[in-house]
């Protein structure tokens, strides 16, 4: 039998990675459709974006944030996540 240290924890490798990049993208996603309400002319509809973004600014994990960055500038999007919980438009 050979001796794999991911089993320890319990995962696979592959599959840890291919779960943590999804994630990351899942966030820039949604942080993109929240942005992309700002440029709405209904005062309703972007106020609802601006408290969205807020929202999903403060749930993305600190160890993603690199991650979901890298998603944000493929995505063109402005808003950048730093590990203090600012936000950063660029």
């Amino acid at each position: 039998m050979q001796y794999w240290p991911y089993k320890k924890q319990g995962a696979d490798p592959v599959q840890s990675r291919l779960r943590t990049w999804q994630q990351a993208r899942t966030w820039a996603r949604l942080i993109k459709e929240a942005e992309s309400l700002w440029h709405v002319e209904v005062r309703a509809l972007r106020r609802i974006g601006e408290l969205e973004l807020s929202q999903l600014l403060e749930e993305v994990p600190p160890n993603q944030r690199s991650r979901v960055n890298r998603w944000l500038k493929g995505y063109f999007v402005s808003t950048r996540l730093y590990k203090n919980k600012k936000l950063d438009k660029i």
